[in-house]
C-alpha cells in the first residue's frame, strides 16, 4: 500500500460539511493522507498520521478536481468568423452547427483525436480531472460511431448526441426528411454508437428537436442501456426541463429560460440543472439566475460546454468567475457546482469531493483560498493538478 501525506494546506475543500465548515466542508491548516489513490484521512495538519511520502502544500488551498459534465470535444475546424459576426450584432442560432458538421465529416480519425487530446490537456491544466464528451458533429452512422469510439479512449463519460441538429441532407426535405432522420437516430445510429457510449442526449430547442422527438429518442436510448441527459431551454422557454424530470435525466443542461414551475420540478427531482456560463458569455445571451435554483433546493452544476460555436473554452476557473459575476452564484456555490455538482450530473459518487474513500483527484492553487478563482478572473491560479493514478 502506497501512502502520501499532504500537509500544511491553507484551506482544504472537502465538499463534506461533516468534515469541515459550511457548504464546502472547509478545513484550515489541514492535511490529508492518500493511500493507493484514495483519500484515507483528512484533518488538522498537526494530527496527520505517518505516511511513506510527504508533500508540503506550503499554505496553498486544495480542492477536489473540477468535474466537467458537459463538453463537445469531437469536432474539426472552428467558427471564429461566426463569433466575430455575433459580436457585431448577429444572433446565435442552432443552425451554425452545420458548418462544424461539414468540417468534422471531412477530418481523419487522427485529426479528430489530436484535437480531443489537445483540448483535454487544456482542461487538465485548468484543474478539470474528469470530463464528459459528446458526439453530435458527424450526424451519420459512421461518423457518430467513430467519434464515440475515439472519445471512449480518453474518458469513460461519453455521450451519444446524434440528435444535435437535423443535418441538411434530411432537413432540406421537410417533415419527411426530419422524420427519417429521427428514425435513423433511434435505430441504426443508436445501435452503432451504443457500444461506445454511456449516455444519450438530445438538443431539445428551437431549430433542433421538439419535445416529442426528444422523448422518442431518449426512450430508445434508455431501452438499450444508455442513461439520458438533455440540452434544454437554451434558446427559448420550452418543455425540455419538464421532459428531463419526466424521464429522470441525469441533467438538464443550459436552463437559460426557466419558469418557477420548471425550477420547482427540478428541485423535486434527481435531475441536475447544469448551467453553462461560457455559452451565455460567448453568445451575449441572457444569463440564468442561479440563486433561484439554489433557493428552491435544486442541485446545480457548472460545466464548460466546450464547443467551437458557442463556448470555445476549456477553463473551469473562467466559468466559475462568470457564474459568480453574472449568474449570481456565491463563490462557495460556484466551487461546489464545478466539483460536486458536476459529479452528481454524471451520477458519480467517487469524484467531486475529498471524503474518505474518494478518488484523490485534486487541484492545488497558487493561493490560500478558493475565493480567488472568482476574485481574480483571468489569472492562472492552478499550481498543480493530480488524479488518483498519480498516487497509486
Amino acid at each position: 500500500m502506497r501512502s502520501v501525506a499532504i500537509t500544511n494546506i491553507g484551506r482544504l475543500v472537502t465538499n463534506d460539511p461533516s468534515l469541515g465548515a459550511g457548504l464546502l466542508g472547509e478545513l484550515r491548516d489541514a492535511a490529508m493522507v492518500i493511500e493507493d489513490g484514495r483519500v484515507a484521512w483528512v484533518g488538522a495538519s498537526a494530527d496527520v498520521p505517518a505516511a511513506e511520502r510527504g508533500i508540503d502544500a506550503e499554505g496553498r488551498a486544495i480542492l477536489p478536481g473540477f468535474v466537467d459534465s458537459h463538453a463537445h470535444l469531437m469536432f474539426a475546424g472552428d467558427r471564429a468568423d461566426e463569433f466575430a459576426a455575433r459580436m457585431a450584432g448577429e444572433k446565435y442560432a442552432a443552425g451554425g452547427i452545420r458548418s462544424t458538421v461539414a468540417a468534422t465529416r471531412a477530418a481523419t480519425d487522427e485529426q479528430l483525436e489530436a484535437r480531443l487530446v489537445a483540448l483535454a490537456a487544456e482542461m487538465r491544466a485548468s484543474g478539470i480531472t474528469t470530463f464528459e464528451s459528446k458526439s453530435g458533429y458527424g450526424l451519420t452512422v459512421a461518423d457518430e460511431a467513430r467519434a464515440l469510439e475515439i472519445a471512449s479512449r480518453h474518458t469513460a463519460e461519453t455521450t451519444y448526441l446524434g440528435a444535435h441538429v437535423v443535418p441538411a441532407e434530411y432537413a432540406d426535405r421537410g417533415k419527411t426528411g426530419v422524420d427519417e432522420y429521427v428514425n435513423l437516430v433511434k435505430n441504426e445510429m443508436l445501435a452503432a454508437t451504443a457500444p461506445h457510449a454511456k449516455w444519450i442526449d438530445v438538443f431539445c430547442d428551437r431549430g433542433a428537436f421538439d419535445p416529442d422527438q426528444a422523448r422518442e429518442i431518449l426512450l430508445a436510448g434508455k431501452s438499450v442501456g444508455l442513461a439520458p441527459r438533455i440540452h434544454a431551454n437554451q434558446l427559448q422557454h420550452g418543455d425540455g426541463i419538464r421532459l428531463a424530470v419526466e424521464l429522470d435525466c441525469a441533467s438538464a443542461d443550459h436552463c437559460t429560460h426557466m419558469t418557477e414551475a420548471d425550477i420547482d420540478a427540478l428541485a423535486g427531482s434527481n435531475t441536475v440543472a447544469t448551467l453553462l456560463p461560457g455559452a451565455e458569455f460567448s453568445t451575449r445571451a441572457e444569463y440564468p439566475d442561479a440563486r433561484r435554483l439554489w433557493q428552491a433546493g435544486a442541485t446545480v452544476a457548472i460545466a464548460t460546454d466546450c464547443n467551437p460555436g458557442s463556448s470555445y473554452t476549456t477553463s473551469m476557473p473562467f466559468c466559475i468567475a462568470v457564474a459568480v459575476r453574472d449568474m449570481r452564484f456565491t463563490p462557495e456555490q460556484a466551487i461546489w457546482s464545478a466539483t460536486m455538482g458536476g459529479a452528481k450530473a454524471l451520477r458519480r459518487n467517487d469524484i467531486g469531493h475529498l471524503r474518505l474513500g474518494a478518488r484523490a483527484d485534486l487541484v492545488q492553487l497558487t493561493t490560500d483560498s478558493h475565493i480567488h478563482l472568482a476574485y481574480r478572473p483571468g489569472v492562472n491560479l492552478i499550481h498543480s493538478v493530480h488524479t488518483a493514478e498519480d498516487f497509486a
